[in-house]
């Protein structure tokens, strides 16, 4: 799993008995690598619509998929185990493009989304099944391909007694709404809008791109919220409209980082005033979303659950809410996503749906994901 931030690759292996809501998950091993600075700066320069090329993606989509069948050997290898012993491998991809809302194009509407990091070459240097390719069907049956991991939420977190959310921030933050004792019907998925995507790129302007990521939240921490900059940015209409939507670097990627920035000096703020509103957006969206709902547990994961000065505006912000980490069920915070994609991928072996059509606006509930045969 290579998630929107692209600052590495997470690979997690997974027990999984049965199927469904049978499904009992056991987390084997996690295993991290971090991209070098060079790989960074091919998959960010694809990002960048106005300098990515044709022949950079396709070569970087190859390039990835040598580089997660590599961590994937890696993964087993210092887990203990043989290759033998895997049956699937599960590939998300690195997402290059995702745009969910229709278009006309040659008379059709048209969705588009694009993964990378080639699924061939994963199964054949491992010799290993792999399934890859998971958002495009979504997109087919009428849904915007995200949020998927509500799939897996809905195994890992439903309760008898409480109701959950589980939110991961990443680049773009996501929850998952998951009312006691709930069937999939009853699962409620979104992204809420930036997690650490504009924090991020704001980091990099102020440090010249000596800095990737505010640690802490330590920059934002020595700063002043800015109730002008805070407001005009929660004028965006992505905070309007209701769910099921999602969102990317498309809509809240260096362009509106960039924007935020530079309306935030044109009110004369000082750099760690426009960290800290930038955070402050990424709490107030995330806290207006989740009082949407009765929500008794809020179970955070994701890169910005390290961001100690962002919890604790959610703390304040949801005072009523028991707020937890994926470290108190078991489940190390950088192992999740990637367990996520191990649950979604053991469905698609019993042709089982997958998909959360009130999360994602999907016509009907569908099998996700492409297989490739291991050699």
């Amino acid at each position: 799993m290579s998630g929107t931030s692209a600052d590495g690759v997470d690979a997690s292996i997974v027990e999984i008995k049965g199927h469904s809501r049978e499904s009992k998950v056991k987390l084997i091993h996690h295993y991290h690598y971090e991209y070098p600075r060079e790989i960074k700066g091919l998959i960010h320069k694809l990002f960048d619509i106005e300098n990515a090329n044709i022949p950079l993606l396709s070569n970087v989509n190859f390039l990835l998929g040598e580089i997660f069948a590599k961590v994937t050997l890696e993964a087993i290898k210092e887990a203990g185990l043989s290759r033998d012993g895997i049956d699937l491998i599960a590939s998300h991809g690195q997402t290059i493009f995702h745009f969910p809302y229709p278009q006309e194009l040659g008379g059709f509407q048209i969705r588009s989304t694009l993964q990378i990091g080639e699924g061939a070459v994963i199964a054949e240097r491992t010799g290993i099944t792999t399934i890859c390719d998971f958002r495009v069907r979504d997109m087919a049956v009428g849904g915007q391909g995200a949020p998927l991991v509500p799939f897996a939420d809905w195994i890992l977190f439903t309760s008898s007694s409480v109701n959950r959310g589980v939110l991961n921030i990443g680049g773009i933050a996501n929850v998952t709404i998951i009312p006691k004792d709930a069937d999939i019907d009853d699962v409620i998925a979104f992204d809420t809008g930036p997690g650490n995507m504009v924090i991020d790129e704001i980091v990099r302007i102020i440090s010249g791109g000596k800095l990737s990521f505010d640690l802490n939240g330590d920059i934002a921490r020595k700063g002043n919220i800015s109730k002008e900059l805070l407001e005009t940015a929660l004028l965006h209409p992505y905070f309007d409209m209701s769910p099921p939507k999602t969102t990317g670097r498309e809509v809240f990627g260096k362009a509106f980082a960039s924007t935020f920035y530079e309306k935030g000096k044109s009110l004369g703020l000082k750099d760690e005033d426009i960290v800290a509103t930038a955070t402050a957006l990424t709490a107030t969206t995330i806290a207006n979303s989740i009082c949407q709902f009765e929500i008794d547990e809020l179970i955070i994961g994701g890169g910005g659950a390290y961001n100690s000065y962002l919890i604790e505006m959610l703390n304040r912000l949801l005072p009523e809410i028991n707020i937890k980490t994926h470290e108190d069920f078991g489940i190390p915070n950088q192992a999740k996503e990637a367990l996520a994609f191990a649950i979604l991928a053991n469905e698609v072996v019993f042709n089982s749906p997958n998909n959360v059509p009130r999360a994602t606006g999907a016509r009907k509930r569908v099998v996700l994901g492409k297989i490739v045969p291991g050699g």
